[in-house]
């Protein structure tokens, strides 16, 4: 009963949150969250760095893969200490990915991206999780590869499909003019569609597309990742690990290599980009890699160790410290600046 309201309890959530952000973050005033004065001109205006809402959201979106990965790790009885071990060995290498693929890509040092991340995160986290093993072996680590690498797959779907939310504040990872697509999609997205507005998003500034209807491309991601994490942590519950990984797994990175036909940002030259490559090869890696690792003592979940685990002042200490390192990353902004005025309010003196 416990994982169904658990599952339940998830789809409501996220059904209301993305409901409320489909109509509402396409709007200009969604993209900067604040902006902090440094320095001061001679006309006596200041200038600013701006923080963004892409930057709290994607932070948001961390935090929440984090706490899926304590939960449903602790129900495997992974304990609180190894899971966090592992999520910082994971993020010293996702973290840079972000920024580092772009650069290689798309050869722009202040964008980042999460296909490349997630590409580079799904080949090296088997050989975290065995090298966790082996080095932790006196320890007493037996961290299960397989269970293991599902709930990272399970993680990084409701991961990737909250933080596309980010990209609809920042107006970037956009979709097509409706008017460039073919019959068949503009009658589909006819009344469905996203309209960005504001010069600053990368929308208008990149594609000059302000204003236009293009194929909401990142809503039907978080629906679609969201939907196939739900499938993922009802398969995981009932200890089909492999299923779990290979559904969550597969469906993101397929959907990855089709949507890129729908978009309409830079993704690189060629016909097929090197993030379609990349998340094709990531279905047959995972494929393979079930193969590789043995497969050990079957292992039933038990969501209300998982849940538990997280009662636990160093599990709550490093979902805060995760949470403020990855807004202050992602959270200010590299291709915008603001300039401030302030004055007095003499009706308040």
């Amino acid at each position: 009963m416990i994982n169904l309201l658990f599952v339940a309890t998830l789809a409501v959530a996220f059904f209301f949150i993305l409901s409320w952000a489909f109509r509402t973050l396409p709007g200009e005033k969604w993209q900067i969250l604040a902006a902090i004065p440094s320095h001061k001109s001679a006309s006596g205006q200041w200038h600013g760095t701006n923080i963004t809402s892409y930057g709290l959201i994607v932070a948001l979106s961390y935090l929440l893969s984090a706490l899926l990965t304590l939960i449903l790790l602790g129900s495997v009885a992974v304990s609180i200490l190894q899971a966090t071990i592992l999520l910082l060995l994971m993020l010293v290498v996702v973290l840079p990915a972000s920024r580092l693929v772009a650069l290689a890509v798309e050869k722009k040092a202040a964008t980042f991206t999460v296909g490349g991340a997630s590409f580079v995160g799904i080949v090296m986290a088997p050989w975290i999780a065995h090298f966790a093993n082996v080095v932790g072996h006196g320890q007493g680590f037996s961290i299960p590869i397989i269970p293991t690498l599902a709930v990272f797959a399970i993680a990084y779907a409701f991961g990737e499909g909250f933080g596309r939310l980010g990209c609809v504040t920042f107006g970037c990872c956009y979709g097509k003019p409706l008017d460039q697509c073919g019959p068949y999609v503009q009658k589909l997205f006819r009344t469905k569609h996203f309209v960005f507005v504001g010069h600053t998003k990368k929308i208008a500034y990149a594609a000059n597309l302000q204003g236009t209807k293009v194929v909401p491309i990142q809503a039907i991601t978080s629906v679609l990742y969201v939907v196939t994490g739900l499938l993922g942590v009802g398969l995981f519950l009932n200890a089909y690990y492999s299923p779990a990984l290979v559904l969550t797994l597969g469906v993101t990175q397929l959907w990855r290599t089709y949507s890129e036909t729908l978009r309409a940002d830079y993704r690189g030259s060629g016909k097929i980009s090197a993030y379609q490559i990349m998340a094709l090869v990531s279905v047959v890696y995972a494929l393979g890699a079930i193969n590789w690792f043995p497969p050990q003592a079957p292992i039933m979940p038990d969501l209300v160790s998982g849940l538990s685990s997280l009662w636990n002042p160093g599990a709550i200490l490093f979902l805060q410290v995760l949470w403020v390192g990855t807004f202050v990353y992602y959270g200010r902004s590299l291709v915008t600046r603001a300039q401030l005025s302030f004055h007095v309010c003499e009706e308040h003196i």
